[in-house]
């Protein structure tokens, strides 16, 4: 299962940028990887996985601007088509038999 970060934050005053980039470096630090500017993803095993980084995101959150959090199977991630540009040395495919182990 993955779980998918996109955010629009602003970063017109220091403060706001101060607070952006915090907000950039939780994610990373709990895990996600970045596919593109302001969207993060990250592999979860399971719901409860779900539920626990959704808690951690909602205490991260920043007051302005907008995040949202989508989570899919990896079978969908999978089927996601890159129309432009080339994948990052961080991204594999991961066919949907495989199994994740931590």
């Amino acid at each position: 299962m993955r779980i998918l970060v996109f955010f629009d934050l602003p970063v017109v005053s220091k403060d706001e940028r101060r607070i952006y980039t915090k907000f950039r470096k939780f994610l990373i630090s709990d895990g996600y990887d970045m596919l593109q500017f302001s969207v993060y993803c990250r592999i979860v095993n399971g719901e409860d996985a779900v539920d626990k980084h959704l808690e951690r995101l909602k205490k991260e959150l920043p007051e302005k601007g907008s995040v949202r959090f989508l989570q899919i199977t990896d079978r969908q991630y999978a089927a996601m088509k890159l129309l432009l540009g080339v994948k990052m040395k961080k991204e594999k495919f991961v066919d949907s038999r495989q199994t994740l182990l931590f």
